[in-house]
């Protein structure tokens, strides 16, 4: 038996006057509009210092000048809303320069650690010694990355997180002290600031004599009590409950972020606090294939990590590099080859997926738990009714949910046209001795060529040990993303779930009936133009969204500000430093 049946709460007439979704995209459109009015409304320097004093309550960081210059020559949107990054940062102001200098080469001196290093010296960047060649790539990626601003950072190391996995989980009460104290430093004062930084500061990361390990191997074990809800407040559900009924669907712990099965705040939805099911709903939770971790603030940089973990997120070098990419192509000079993007309306409408079991280790039977194969399950194996929202036959100006089994979706009128085409290729991996029965549930195939994916209308999206690779091609596509995710990224806030991609719960309880709304049949079951016509604005409004805000430049840009900071914040002179323009405090 699959943790979590498809389930869902039902209203004493089962009937609705409008659908949901329609309510989600309406405020969509209306956050996203709020949130982009104000991420640069500063048009000149002198007013993005000043922007910068009244969100952060302090200076900008040495060298903010030639930030500005660098991002307003790239044509960059976002100017102002950093804050999501001062979040991230705002811990690590209770701790002076030399500690976080000093755990920095502590993390960095035992390979053992699974961190890499980056040297930064005199406006250059280097590899530093004893990187797995495995990784060599990242830590690669990420100094091209850095290339053309380096000359403006000052001497520093950094440590880079070169596992999937989310690395640095804080307990409660320590991260709100931390937090407190963070937001007190630094504060703007009348001391005028200098715009340089302090000129030791090479002599200042001797590395670490001895190699010491920093963290705690807790690789294949359930990590969610102990370090995924751990930053969560005590009397939170995510502490204090336990979900022993794995089976049934725990509907006030999607209640919160959801209207019924649809998913209504995508940041909330991440947080385990209110949600102890999760538990036993991702591979991450379950029993993660490589999972160093620390109940102790350490400065790790990582390209993702699930809510309540104090990681530093940088933009992924996986995405940077191209590692997946967006590459359409006609047909070649045979008349094969071809790999194209077609419009929406040529496109099959069909939900697709291609992937591995990579998201855990699969230690008695807890891959019944993970969310890809739970996906699958649903897509081919599911034998329940599933409860789906579709239009009331008697008066299709109402929304009304059906209960289908599998055999019935396919002969349903409003369904009969949309197909799932969702599948694992090639071999069952991180499995141990589960491997047999997970061959024996799920049908291989072979895999495909990643331009393969713009056939089709839809396109799922997952995590799996870490964040998805992805899932930025894909919106850059004409296709429509569904998302279902434990892991967040450096421009999650950019984006809006219902504006740019559609989102999906873990549990993965509404699936069919947002499919069924936008790829559903309409009155005769051959298509509901209105709803397809909807599905491509989302699909087009993200790839539009995607091309003027998540650009390599942009990462480039808030990989820039991101280290400017952290170099004020290992300056002995912190207090000293900054950014300021003439007159701005007279």
């Amino acid at each position: 038996m699959f943790f979590v049946r498809v389930g869902v709460e039902i209203t004493p007439n089962n009937e609705f006057d409008g659908h949901p979704i329609d309510k989600l995209m309406a405020e969509a459109k209306e956050l996203h509009n709020v949130w982009s009015r104000q991420t640069a409304t500063s048009t000149t320097l002198s007013e993005a210092v000043a922007e910068y004093r009244r969100r952060y309550k302090r200076q900008p960081p040495p060298q903010f000048d030639k930030w500005y210059e660098y991002a307003t020559s790239r044509n960059s949107l976002i100017i102002d809303d950093f804050d999501s990054m001062h979040e991230n940062l705002l811990p690590f102001w209770a701790f002076e320069p030399q500690d976080l200098r000093a755990r920095t080469r502590e993390i960095l001196s035992d390979p053992w650690n699974e961190v890499a290093e980056v040297i930064i010296r005199s406006g250059s960047a280097e590899i530093g010694e004893s990187l797995v060649p495995t990784h060599r790539w990242m830590v690669a990626g990420a100094i091209e990355m850095m290339k053309d601003f380096v000359g403006w950072l000052p001497d520093m190391d950094l440590a880079l997180n070169i596992n999937d996995e989310s690395r640095i989980a804080i307990p409660y009460g320590t991260l709100q002290n931390y937090r407190q104290i963070g937001a007190a430093a630094g504060r703007s004062n009348s001391i005028a600031k200098d715009n340089i930084w302090s000129t030791n500061r090479a002599q200042s990361w001797e590395p670490e004599e001895e190699p010491r390990r920093m963290f705690e191997d807790a690789s294949f074990t359930n990590t969610f009590y102990n370090y995924g809800s751990i930053s969560c407040p005590p009397d939170s559900p995510g502490r204090r409950r336990h979900i022993w009924d794995h089976r049934t669907l725990c509907t006030s712990c999607f209640n919160p972020h959801s209207i019924g099965p649809f998913l209504r705040n995508w940041t909330l939805s991440a947080s385990p606090c209110h949600q102890p099911d999760l538990a036993n709903l991702h591979g991450f939770y379950l029993s993660p294939g490589a999972f160093k971790t620390a109940h102790e603030l350490m400065p790790v940089f990582s390209q993702s990590k699930a809510h309540g973990y104090a990681d530093l997120l940088y933009p992924s070098p996986w995405n940077y590099m191209d590692k997946v990419k967006y590459d359409p192509s006609p047909a070649d000079d045979t008349g094969e080859n071809a790999h194209p993007d077609p419009p929406f309306s040529q496109k099959k409408n069909t939900l697709f997926w291609r992937g591995a079991t990579s998201e855990g280790v699969s230690i008695v039977g807890t891959w019944k738990g993970m969310a890809r194969q739970r996906l699958v399950h649903l897509a081919n194996n599911h034998t329940s009714d599933i409860p789906i929202l579709l239009p009331n036959p008697s008066d299709r100006s109402k929304q009304k949910y059906a209960f289908l089994s599998p055999k019935d979706i396919k002969s349903h009128p409003d369904l009969r046209n949309t197909t799932l085409d969702i599948a694992i290729v090639d071999l069952i991996v991180r499995c141990r001795d589960n491997c047999p029965p997970q061959e024996a549930e799920f049908g291989l195939v072979p895999p495909i060529e990643f331009q393969e994916h713009w056939r089709y209308r839809y396109l799922m999206d997952m995590d799996g040990a870490g964040f998805s690779g992805r899932f930025l091609p894909f919106l850059q596509s004409h296709s429509l993303v569904f998302k279902t995710a434990l892991f967040r990224e450096w421009y999650d806030t950019r984006i809006t779930a219902w504006r740019h991609f559609v989102p999906i719960d873990l549990r993965l309880h509404g699936l069919w009936s947002t499919l069924a709304y936008f790829a559903g049949g309409g009155k005769d079951g051959d298509g509901d133009a209105g709803r397809v016509k909807e599905a491509e604005a989302i699909a087009e409004q993200g790839r539009d969204w995607v091309g003027k805000v998540l650009r390599k430049e942009d990462m480039e840009i808030y990989f820039f500000r991101l280290l400017l900071e952290w170099g004020r914040l290992t300056d002995d002179r912190r207090d000293e430093i900054g950014f300021e323009m003439p007159d701005v405090n007279r």
